[in-house]
Order: structure tokens, then sequence, then C-alpha cells
């Protein structure tokens, strides 16, 4: 691993793939145990009598915590670069699982689900920025790797939690920090060789921030941008938050059939996230938004209608399809604003994470109130927003 370490703090230019790899993998546990959290929603729920309101206020905490930090980190790496920031995050986020197994009351779950959001608020604008760094210009491709482990993370998360945590309890969550000190470590070199690139590119003159369209277009375009994924994320929300109830409700399946459900859908979103990256790069960000955002909009109106049977494969469709456009979102949002890469990884990271809690408490009032299959009746229209795709501008060829 040293001599790779080697190559790629000398040819910053050549695509570093074990430094991608590194932090895509980090991602990966990162993301799993955060997405233990919401795969645990069933098993919280009969541990502490909790309605669905207070499922969506968890989901709201860990997702709010991370939107209210993230841009903030962002600016603040943009300026100065914070290289060992990253394994700081890891620790955070191992902090609120070891008390989520321990907690004994909910306002506990509640700072359980803040810290873990305080570790993905510091990892993911520093780890985006890496990647792109070691991309070689390959800024798609770069972006997708690194995605791909977060939404493989989130699919593993599910199956865990059925074949681990249920079976032996909430406490055996504690077990889960031997993969943050994992991740502690791998990150440590990752900041190392972070070090080692901005020592040798220190002297090259500063990255060109002009903006490719006037500044009112930018700002548009952006807008529409954050609109998407505001879209993208509620309606994915919905799913990660509240499927398992909706197929235990609908078709009686048991919990651990339920999860199996939820990792299907997981686990085609991971494979959509790594598509969309390489596919950007052949044929622009925009295209692969446009595929992506009105492509999903036909499966999404026939999920809440479907059988079992259906309801699967519709669900690996709809993960596919909708979470290949985010890779190129930030890519995209990344050639409007160049030179803000841990603002616009913080924005769009953050707002994904923000709306997607806010709209995840939301629709806890609406299914308390009118039911699970109230709630994916009305989701389903969400993705009838993407029209405004049509809206985005043509970047120039630089």
């Amino acid at each position: 691993m040293a001599s790779v370490t080697s190559t790629a703090s000398i040819s910053p230019e050549k695509t570093a793939f074990s430094v991608i790899l590194a932090v895509s993998f980090c991602h990966m546990l990162n993301d799993v145990m955060q997405s233990l959290l919401t795969a645990l929603y069933p098993l919280l729920k009969a541990n502490y009598a909790l309605d669905f309101v207070q499922i969506g206020l968890l989901t709201f905490t860990f997702q709010l915590t991370a939107s209210m930090l993230q841009p903030a980190v962002g600016i603040v790496t943009d300026r100065w670069g914070l290289p060992y920031s990253l394994p700081v995050a890891m620790l955070s986020t191992c902090s609120g699982l070891i008390l989520l197994a321990n907690a004994d009351h909910f306002w506990i779950l509640l700072v359980a689900a803040s810290l873990i959001g305080v570790g993905s608020a510091i990892f993911h604008p520093e780890s985006s920025r890496v990647a792109r760094l070691a991309s070689g210009g390959r800024h798609g491709l770069a972006q997708s790797l690194f995605q791909v482990g977060g939404n493989a993370g989130s699919a593993l998360g599910p199956l865990l939690a059925a074949f681990i945590v249920i079976p032996f309890g909430q406490g055996s969550l504690a077990w889960f920090s031997v993969v943050a000190i994992t991740g502690f470590f791998i990150l440590s070199w990752v900041s190392t060789w972070y070090v080692r690139h901005r020592r040798m590119t220190m002297n090259r003159p500063a990255p060109n921030r002009a903006l490719p369209l006037p500044k009112a277009r930018v700002l548009w375009a952006i807008a529409i941008l954050v609109l998407l994924t505001a879209t993208k994320n509620v309606y994915l929300a919905s799913i990660s938050s509240y499927f398992t109830f909706f197929v235990i409700e609908k078709f009686g399946t048991s919990v651990q059939q339920a999860q199996l459900m939820l990792f299907l859908f997981l686990g085609s979103a991971a494979a959509g996230t790594f598509l969309g990256g390489p596919i950007g790069d052949r044929y622009g960000a925009r295209f692969v938004i446009w595929f992506s955002i009105l492509g999903v909009i036909p499966f999404a109106l026939m999920l809440p209608y479907a059988n079992l049977f259906w309801t699967g494969v519709l669900s690996v469709v709809i993960g596919l399809i909708f979470s290949s456009a985010f890779s190129a979102i930030v890519v995209f949002a990344q050639e409007l604003v160049p030179g803000r890469v841990g603002l616009i990884a913080g924005v769009f990271f953050g707002f994904a994470f923000g709306f997607g809690g806010m709209g995840a408490a939301v629709l806890g009032i609406f299914a308390d109130r009118q039911g699970i299959a109230f709630v994916y009746e009305l989701c389903s229209y969400l993705p009838l927003l993407g029209i405004l795709t049509v809206l985005l501008p043509k970047l120039p060829t630089r």
C-alpha cells in the first residue's frame, strides 16, 4: 500500500484508485453504522413503545444535525482544509452507536442520533473532496465510487440488523465499534495522503473559480438542483424509514422478510449510484440527471398499488434509476461553482440528509393519522417535480 501512496502523491493527475477505494470503503463502514438506526426502527418502536411521530423525530434529529453542520464544514475546509477531521468523524459516529446500544430513554436515543449526524456532517464534505482530488479528472467515476460505498453500507445495515441485532438484542450494536476502529485507521492513512497531496501542490496556481455562466443563471441552476435533491431524498426517506412497516402492514410479512425487501431496494440504489458516474463522464451529468429523475416517474406511480412480487421488482427498478442521479447532481453543481468542492458537497449531502429528515418527520404524522398506505400513495407523486430538469442549463465546454 505504501508504494501506491507514493505514486499517487507524485502524480496527482493520475487517478489514485487506492485512495478513492479507501474513502469509498470507509463511506460504506460509516453508512453501515448510520443505517442501523433506521433499520432498527421496528425494534426500537417495540422496546420503547414509540409512535410514528417519534420514529420521524429520530430521523429528523439525525439528518437535521448533519444538514445544519455539513455546509459549515464545507465552507471551513474549502478555506483551510482539515485532513485529519476524517478519523474524528468516524469516532463521533462510533460514540453515537455505543450510546444507542445502551440507551434507556427516548431522549438518549435522540442524543445518539445527533452524534451519528455530527459524524456524517464532518465525514461527507472532506471525503468527497478527497475523492475529487484523487480522481485524476474522472470526477463522475470518483464520485460514483465514493457514493456507491455509502449506498452499499446503507444496504448492508438492514441485513446486519436482521441477522445480528434483532436476534441478539439492542446491546449488540456495541459490537460494531470494531467497524468504527477499522474505519479510523484507514481514514488516518487517507488523511496522510491528503496532507502529502496538499504539500506537493501548494505552489501551483490557485484553481480558476470563474463561473461558467452568468451568476443569476448559476444560482437558478443550483436552486433547481437543490429542489431535485430535496424531492429525491424525501421520496427515498419514505422508503428507507417506512418501507418495512408498509410491507409488514400490507402483505403480512415478518420483520426479517421486510428487512430483506429493504435490502433489495438499497442494493439496487447502490448499483444505480455506481452506474451514474461513468455514464455521466461519457455523456454528461445533465443527461444522467434527465434520465434518472424523469425515468423513475411511471414506476413510482405504480408502487403503492402493486402486489408483493411487483413491489419487490418496482423497488429495485426505482432504486436503480433514481439513485443514479445523485453523483451526477454533485458533479454538475461542482462544475457550476468551481473551486467550492467542500461547500457544494456540504450543501448537497447536508441538504439530502436534512430534507429527507424533515420529510420523514412529516410523513410520520401522516402515517399515524392516515396510515402507511396513504403515505406511499402521496409520495408516489413526488417524482413528478423532476419535470423541472428541463430548466437546467447546458454548461460551456472548458
